[in-house]
């Protein structure tokens, strides 16, 4: 839904109230692009994931050693890959656009769908 000629200035006057008050931190976000933001979230829960496996590995390995230290280090581990893994989808879920409504057909149900094909198919014997 595209922005009134009044909403349109009073955004642009909070722009450059924003670049009047802190042109460092309005040059940050200018430049960023949500592409970029994306990418380096899902490399950075990328790296945490494959620590967290690492981690829960060498607590298998030394589960046999040391017991309470190979618990900690695989349960450490398997909330790190969680964390990660949680990580990547509530930033998909921020950065996902809105969803516009159809405005094409209604849906229907099943039965009507089948109903209206039965009629058609009615009047197509009867005509022939």
């Amino acid at each position: 839904m595209p922005l009134s000629e009044h909403e349109q200035r009073l955004l642009e006057q909070i722009e450059q109230s924003l670049y009047a008050e802190d042109p460092k931190f309005a040059r940050t976000w200018r430049s960023r692009d949500l592409g970029a933001l994306k990418r380096n979230r899902v490399v950075r829960a990328t790296i945490a994931f494959v620590v967290g496996l690492a981690l829960l590995l060498a607590g298998v390995i030394t589960l046999t050693g040391h017991t309470p230290l190979g618990i900690g280090l695989g349960v450490g581990g398997f909330l790190i890959m969680l964390g990660s893994a949680w990580y990547v989808f509530a930033s998909r879920a921020l950065v996902r656009p809105a969803r516009t409504p159809k405005t094409s057909r209604p849906h229907r149900s099943v039965l009507g769908r089948l109903e209206d094909r039965w009629e058609r198919r009615q009047d197509d014997q009867g005509r022939g």
